[in-house]
């Protein structure tokens, strides 16, 4: 194109279009002006359109969660749970995933429960659990947690709704929260990076929440976005010893966030021999986490603080 007019030459320009050959779903380009001694460079995304996927929210708080746990060989404790949910969310769906090694049927009205090989692991049992969920969120607790009258499950959701761009937010376990960050330094492809877990480390407060703060990972505890949450995933490699890498596989693909306003309880501590057995991973399995963080994520350093 060719003008000595700047305002015919502007007009030129507000017609060009760009139009990619080649099919990528997600990339870039770069395109090029000249002008006598004058260039403009303008990068170009090239991406994929995504549908969109919906969520019939429903009337009520029982279209919008879904209650998962997993489960391993505490029967009590898991109805003690079941109990304390419904006096206070009586319709609400719980899925349970469960790995017995001898399974026992949960006959409770609006209780999922899925029946896996036993001692698959933790990590596995998550995946399960999310991989049933419907609702647009789930709320993620431990079988021997308690509900209360702390539980708001709507307080939660009122701040994800709040906050579209968040992803996960947990609450307290008994008044602790157990958050923490996650500061990462980029390494190079030789050595990899170092990645510290830092205790009670936050960042900014969320507004109009004031007893929320952006995190990087919280207590087992936490209501989260459905969809978001499955793109992660949780590795079914660990099995005993896991929590955490969740959230560092997440690091910066998960939004989230800690509230201090929403809480559960935790019942009291049992004698259970048979699980007992289980409970503490030998060190070898300590040893194999470390192994899979290093290589798996490219680490030279994991620091715990």
């Amino acid at each position: 194109m060719e003008t000595e007019s700047l305002e015919e030459l502007n007009k030129l320009l507000a017609k060009v279009t760009y139009t990619s050959t080649v099919y990528h779903i997600h990339t870039g380009d770069l395109v090029n002006f000249l002008f006598e001694h004058h260039q403009a460079v303008f990068p170009i995304v090239i991406r994929q359109p995504t549908l969109p996927v919906l969520y019939d929210v429903g009337t009520d708080i029982n279209d919008h969660v879904t209650v998962a746990t997993k489960t391993f060989m505490r029967y009590k404790e898991l109805k003690v749970l079941i109990s304390s949910l419904r006096r206070y969310y009586k319709d609400m769906t719980l899925i349970v995933a469960d790995d017995s090694f001898e399974s026992e049927k949960i006959t409770e009205e609006n209780v999922q429960q899925y029946i896996m090989p036993g001692g698959q692991g933790w990590f596995a049992g998550r995946n399960l659990a999310v991989s049933q969920v419907t609702t647009k969120y789930f709320l993620w607790v431990d079988d021997d947690f308690l509900f209360t009258d702390q539980t708001k499950i709507e307080a939660l959701v009122e701040v994800m709704e709040a906050i579209p761009e968040l992803d996960v937010v947990g609450g307290s376990v008994t008044g602790n929260q157990f958050y923490f960050s996650l500061p990462y330094e980029e390494g190079d492809e030789l050595t990899g990076g170092c990645l510290h877990r830092k205790s009670n480390g936050t960042f900014n407060s969320i507004p109009n929440f004031p007893r929320c703060h952006m995190v990087n990972g919280v207590v087992n505890f936490f209501l989260a976005r459905t969809d978001a949450v499955s793109r992660v995933r949780f590795d079914p490699k660990l099995k005993r010893v896991a929590h955490s890498e969740m959230f560092m596989d997440g690091l910066g693909r998960l939004m989230v966030a800690s509230c201090g306003h929403v809480s559960i309880g935790h019942q009291p501590r049992s004698a259970n021999a048979d699980y007992a057995k289980f409970r503490h991973p030998a060190q070898s399995k300590m040893e194999y986490k470390n192994q899979l963080h290093f290589f798996k994520n490219h680490l030279k350093c994991i620091l715990y603080g």
